[in-house]
């Protein structure tokens, strides 16, 4: 027999889901202890493609995954084109 009860999907209890921002912060963070210009390698990741411009350190090249990098960009001159 079928189970016909609706199921209840709670998208609050995505404790892993992280913003933009906050991927970005942690793998700036993670380049920067690593002593690579953090910056530097994150544009070269934007520009590429090649996740090899990001460190493996504290999962950050699996984060910068988790944004398509036409998105990162699109954020990245909202905020800077924001008055």
């Amino acid at each position: 027999m079928e189970n016909r009860n609706t199921m209840i999907f709670d998208s609050s209890d995505r404790s892993e889901q992280k913003t933009t921002y906050d991927i970005l912060k942690a793998v700036y963070d993670a380049l920067d202890e690593k002593g690579y210009n953090a910056i530097d390698q994150m544009v070269g990741y934007i520009l590429s493609g090649d996740p090899s411009y990001i460190t493996g350190h504290n999962n950050a090249r699996n984060l910068i995954r988790h944004i398509e990098r036409d998105d990162l960009v699109e954020e990245l001159l909202k905020k800077y084109l924001e008055k």
